[in-house]
């Protein structure tokens, strides 16, 4: 019994380290490090900054001065020789006022600013009044800039009167913001043709594959997806002008201009280049 007794003890008893050649443990346990580099890149030299270069507008160019107007809805008109043309019906409101004259000189483009449809003063902000009063203009909604090859015979508070500045015959283009027709999918937003109705389809008003697999492995952008439609800034170019009424204050022009009744639109003269407009 005691001997088994120290046999289990002598087991038990940690076996002593062995000690190592001074030779292994300076070349392994006690290894020299390397020493760092340190690379010293050196600066940039500093550049000067570049001279500050004057504001390039960059904004398109009108045939002519322009007016504001509000669409009144759609009818049939019959022409003398008893055609019928759809035309849009444009009302106008208080306003179309010179508001502003910009010049090259103190703006560095030549433009005339209108304002359209009379609000009360409580309508605007401080600013807004005042650049109003400064014209000698009565408070408006609305304030849009038409850019003129030259400004001459415009001045501030001056009134725009329609059947001056069209005369019927002439072609205008007209821009509005088109109906919002809120999330619509790819056959109503792009006119995509659907899939098959019957014989076990499954995929009838659906998307479809937007793009390939592996490669490119992405969805390239400016895909046509189903997504918010309209609600955006359309023109319409080249309508005709059908009929100015002075008596209604109204203006028929052929065919369809973006938004619903009661929508505001910019009217101007057709831009032509080469003709009204230089091609630069």
């Amino acid at each position: 019994m005691g001997m088994l007794s120290t046999l289990s003890i002598g087991h038990c008893r940690p076996p002593s380290s062995p000690s190592l050649p001074s030779s292994l443990s300076s070349s392994f346990l006690l290894r020299p490090t390397a020493p760092r580099l340190s690379l010293r890149i050196p600066a940039a030299p500093r550049q000067r900054p570049a001279a500050r270069r004057g504001l390039a507008v960059t904004m398109s160019m009108e045939a002519g001065i322009g007016v504001m107007g509000t669409k009144l809805g759609m009818m049939s008109y019959f022409e003398p020789n008893g055609t019928v043309v759809p035309v849009t019906v444009v009302g106008f409101r208080e306003g179309n006022i010179v508001t502003q004259v910009k010049t090259q000189a103190t703006d560095g483009y030549d433009a005339v600013q209108v304002a359209y449809r009379r609000v009360r003063d409580r309508k605007l902000t401080k600013p807004e009044l005042g650049h109003l009063q400064k014209a000698g203009a009565i408070p408006m909604r609305h304030l849009q800039e038409f850019r003129l090859q030259s400004v001459e015979g415009f001045e501030p508070n001056q009134r725009l009167v329609v059947d001056e500045v069209f005369k019927e015959g002439d072609l205008v283009d007209v821009s509005g913001t088109t109906i919002g027709k809120g999330f619509q999918g790819g056959i109503k937003r792009h006119h995509f043709k659907r899939g098959l109705m019957t014989h076990g389809s499954k995929s009838h008003r659906q998307l479809g594959s937007i793009g390939a697999g592996t490669t490119p492995g992405r969805v390239y952008k400016g895909k046509k997806m189903p997504g918010r439609m309209g609600g955006t800034k359309r023109k319409i170019r080249k309508l005709k002008i059908v009929k100015i009424d002075r008596d209604l204050n109204v203006v028929m022009i052929k065919g369809a201009v973006p938004g619903k009744p009661g929508n505001l639109l910019r009217i101007a003269p057709a831009k032509i280049v080469g003709k009204n407009i230089p091609k630069s």
